[in-house]
């Protein structure tokens, strides 16, 4: 099984999303690691420079024709691209990832673009709101009842939250993929969640 974790950003992508997931899986508290278990790449609809809201450029290693078969999780990341129509092109992308059994992250609009197409029919699952899922995924989004209120969920090998839950969202994948043992993974959380003053007081 491939150890690359792929990233799936669209144009004006939401930047701030992707941050505490692709650190802790490039790092640890005191440098880059050097034999991380896995490997964050970035995938774009094509191989030019995909942009984010506040104007970063990134570099795609793949684009939708070149990414790889195989790979160890599958994120996509908010953002307001979502909602045009170069997003249908993750359609079938997703569709293989859960049919392999893949882990699936989305937060955000990833998360409404999921309910759009039906994958979030047979787990628990959040995202920005019931409404907005609903809104976004009318006929196809049929698991209101899976709905849950909260900042990030893991349902299977899915992973959904809202858009305020960047470090919710990572702490889920960290523990589904194993990145560590559950006890530094829940260090991390609360590192960056409560704040170095906080944890260490004079």
């Amino acid at each position: 099984m491939s150890n690359e974790i792929l990233y799936i950003l669209l144009p004006d992508y939401a930047a701030h999303e992707v941050v505490y997931l692709s650190q802790a899986i490039a790092s640890d508290e005191f440098a880059l690691k050097e034999n991380p278990k896995y490997v964050n790449k970035v995938v774009a609809p094509t191989m030019e420079p995909v942009r984010s809201i506040g104007g970063f450029r990134t570099m795609p290693d793949y684009s939708f024709a070149t990414m790889p078969k195989d790979y160890a999780a599958l994120v996509l990341i908010g953002g307001f691209g979502w909602g045009t129509p170069v997003a249908e092109q993750v359609a079938p992308i997703v569709c293989q990832a859960i049919r392999d059994g893949k882990i699936v992250g989305a937060i955000c609009n990833g998360a409404s673009f999921m309910a759009k197409h039906g994958f979030l029919n047979a787990v628990k699952h959040t995202g920005n709101g019931l409404e907005q899922l609903k809104q976004w995924g009318g006929e196809n989004y049929t698991n209101p009842d899976g709905y849950i209120h909260t900042q990030a969920i893991a349902g299977n090998n899915i992973v959904t939250a809202n858009g305020s839950a960047t470090l919710e969202f990572a702490k889920e994948l960290l523990l589904l993929l194993e990145n560590d043992t559950p006890e530094r993974v829940e260090m991390y959380y609360q590192f960056n969640k409560q704040g170095f003053c906080n944890l260490f007081p004079n």
